[in-house]
């Protein structure tokens, strides 16, 4: 392909992008800017026009679904070679490292993946063995402050040496017991995947070395998501020839919450003082309404590389603010517009969606949209993967692919019921942690069990019996035959079948579609095996579940609508309390959480292409309690020539009588009856409206209980008018702010 052809269709600052191949290279991608473009042209121009072998290629994303395209779009444009260039996400690339060399950290190549629900059932057995009160310290906060180490690759043993307090010693002997019970199992959870890939490369320079010959071109995209330990990986391959290409948008970073690291973009250039700086600022989604609206918001943040959005599209509708008495009103109004504008042509289900800053915000607008017999979809609700039939037969494919998984081995040695009892299940797991074997060993020696009667043993070794016939059928069936044969083999659908009920049916139905899963993997894969399917199914995020041709109506949080875009976007709830959070507004260092809130908000804006509506309510029902909040200040900061407020060539919808006739906003004021809404304090926590003061029998420097978080230290009461607001350091969530009549807290 001629040189012309490759870069011929792509704008000055893309063409420039592409041509920066050596050295280290900063695209600023803005939304909307084909930052995936640049990267396959980039590619095709490193291949085509510089003679780069495509084998010394690697593209790294965060998800399976923005790997697909690029790989689609790197096959379609490059051809015959495309095949040899790596397109991969961190954890799939590290996995496939992690794999060839195993054995060097100790681990077996068959090694698991534990998802969330493996690693908290892991955490819940080292509770058990230790005799911790999981009303003191919750196993969730146990396992989120040990990912938050491996995101900093924090060994346990430095993690103690630097948290000297309590809750660190706690988490640190947590910490260490939990790795060496993943050590046991031959497993490792998703930081692991990361974390050991460092530890492997900075172990066995050899292996390092192998991997810099390899990839001697290095693009990593999302790079404002990537954290310490991804930051580190990133820059071990690059450190040989230093061809590291990064490309993302610093006003795109939104997951701190998960470990990201605005810095590692921030300071790219005090790493790299040679780097080549190209800046992506025209869109090409959305509207120039929507664009101003988006910088206009944007622009208020202080930590942030400058740049401006631009397009050459339509100036379109403006931006839409419409206010509610209720959150009931809200999704009502949201639900009639969608079915007018689907039944008038203007627009596909799918073609629209609604974020919000929480999950429990989908209640109403499912209930709405149930009401009104709108197709829509949840995204982020429970994953396929999560569900419990599924997670049944995959842990019987675990155990016939990693028989030392003891997860997988104890979650299926009674299901479906074969009446092996807990007292049973006790004694094999006590043999096999005095033999220092393996569950399932352990089960495959039940005759040597002291007081083991012969039911038992019989029941036992029917099942490693059966583990024995299906590693059998491994050896010479395809994937997709051996899951049939498993099904077929322990009766699980004959067993929900006799309950002929529709749960069981729908639980049925999600059977069939894991095997028309690995129908699929097998058609895709030149060389399918059971640990790639297993790995594949470990690796899938919510978003990659999403179907372009689904007509159904999204419903998702903002942080879930990252990297996707829809002709018409509601963002609901813009009310302060709510977006930002209150627990934003009242952290230790509040301006940098109201940062990262509204670079979330810049997010949400730039996902709308044709039409943005923003909706919030004068109240909303919060845990049982009706509460007023003022507007988001993200709506203030919009001027008010950008936003329509009002009815004016639409269609009433049945609700719109609930709805304010809002005037003009903006930074300088408003007028009509959206003055009131701009004079509320919008830096303030949102007041429960009818509460009364408590009678409290606890003061600063008490401890105190709280049902959800745990002991903690009163710091501060200040009296809020109808209730006081008491301050609290909680050792396991860190300081709260909440009302006493909400909190209901006990003195210990």
């Amino acid at each position: 392909m001629e040189e012309q052809d490759i870069l011929g269709t792509l704008n000055p600052d893309q063409r420039e992008a592409a041509e920066a191949t050596e050295g280290p290279v900063l695209i600023l991608a803005g939304a909307g800017s084909g930052k995936t473009r640049v990267l396959v042209h980039r590619i095709a121009y490193m291949i085509d026009v510089l003679g780069v072998n495509p084998g010394n290629i690697l593209a790294i994303t965060f998800t399976n679904k923005a790997a697909a395209e690029m790989r689609e779009r790197v096959d379609k444009m490059i051809g015959f070679g495309s095949s040899q260039v790596w397109v991969s996400t961190f954890h799939s690339l590290c996995v496939r490292i992690l794999r060839r060399n195993a054995d060097l950290l100790g681990y077996k190549s068959s090694f698991t993946i534990y998802d969330t629900d493996d690693q908290l059932t892991l955490m819940k057995n080292l509770f058990k063995q230790k005799n911790l009160d999981s009303k003191k310290i919750r196993e969730r906060a146990v396992l989120n402050a040990i990912s938050s180490a491996k995101d900093e690759l924090v060994t346990p043993d430095k993690y103690a040496s630097i948290n000297k307090d309590w809750w660190g010693q706690q988490v640190a002997e947590l910490y260490s017991a939990y790795q060496e019970s993943l050590a046991a199992n031959n497993a490792m959870d998703f930081d692991d995947l990361i974390m050991k890939t460092v530890e492997l490369f900075r172990k066995f320079p050899d292996v390092l070395n192998h991997y810099q010959e390899r990839f001697q071109y290095l693009m990593v995209d999302e790079y404002q998501d990537t954290n310490t330990a991804q930051f580190q990986f990133v820059s071990l391959l690059a450190g040989k020839y230093r061809n590291l290409c990064v490309v993302g948008d610093d006003d795109q970073s939104i997951y701190k919450f998960r470990g990201a690291n605005i810095r590692n973009i921030l300071n790219f250039e005090k790493i790299f003082p040679d780097a080549h700086v190209v800046r992506l600022e025209q869109n090409y989604r959305s509207t120039k309404h929507i664009l101003d609206a988006a910088n206009e918001v944007i622009r208020c943040n202080k930590g942030r590389k400058e740049k401006k959005l631009w397009t050459e599209n339509e100036e379109g509708k403006k931006v839409r603010l419409r206010r509610f008495s209720t959150g009931f009103d809200e999704a009502e109004f949201t639900a009639n517009e969608i079915s007018r504008m689907v039944r008038d042509g203007k627009w596909d289900y799918k073609d629209c969606a609604v974020l919000y800053r929480t999950n429990a915000q989908s209640r109403l607008f499912e209930e709405k949209f149930l009401y009104a017999n709108i197709p829509y979809k949840i995204v982020g609700g429970v994953n396929f993967y999560a569900r419990k039939e599924i997670k049944d037969i995959l842990a019987y494919l675990k155990t016939i692919s990693n028989g030392v998984d003891d997860l997988a081995v104890r979650r299926i040695i009674n299901i479906p019921k074969r009446g092996i009892g807990a007292a049973t299940i006790a004694k094999v797991s006590g043999y096999a942690e005095a033999g220092g074997i393996s569950f399932f060993d352990a089960a495959c020696e039940c005759g040597n069990i002291p007081g083991m009667n012969t039911r038992a043993q019989k029941k036992i070794q029917s099942f490693t019996d059966s583990i024995g016939v299906m590693r059998a059928k491994a050896e010479d069936a395809s994937v997709s035959e051996l899951l049939k044969f498993v099904i077929d083999r322990i009766g699980y659908v004959e067993e929900l079948k006799a309950n002929n009920d529709e749960e069981s049916d729908a639980r049925i139905e999600n059977i069939d579609e894991l095997v028309s899963k690995a129908v699929q993997y097998e058609e895709k894969e030149d060389h399918p095996t059971l640990g790639g399917f297993l790995e594949e199914v470990a690796l899938i995020a919510d978003i990659d579940t999403v179907e372009e041709d689904d007509d159904r109506v999204l419903l998702m949080t903002l942080h879930s609508a990252k990297g996707l875009e829809f002709p018409v976007v509601y963002m609901a709830g813009m009310e302060e309390g709510l977006f930002p959070s209150a627990m934003s507004i009242n952290a230790k260092n509040p301006d940098e959480e109201i940062e990262e809130e509204r670079r979330l908000a810049y997010v949400g804006i730039t996902r709308a292409k044709r039409l943005l509506t923003l909706t919030c309510a004068r109240e909303r029902m919060i845990r049982g309690d009706v509460v007023t909040s003022p507007l988001s200040r993200f709506v203030r900061e919009i001027p008010r020539e950008m936003v329509d407020t009002g009815y004016e060539n639409e269609t009433a919808s049945s609700s719109s009588q609930a709805v304010s006739k809002l005037g003009s906003f903006g930074r300088h004021g408003g007028t009509d009856g959206f003055r009131d809404a701009l004079n509320q304090q919008p830096y303030s926590t949102p007041k429960p409206s009818k509460i009364a003061k408590a009678e409290m029998d606890y003061g600063i420097g008490d401890t105190v209980h709280h049902v959800k978080f745990g002991d903690g230290v009163v710091r501060d009461i200040q009296d809020g008018g109808r209730d006081y607001q008491v301050t609290v350091d909680f050792p396991a969530w860190g300081v709260k702010k909440m009302f006493a009549s909400f909190a209901n807290l006990k003195k210990v």
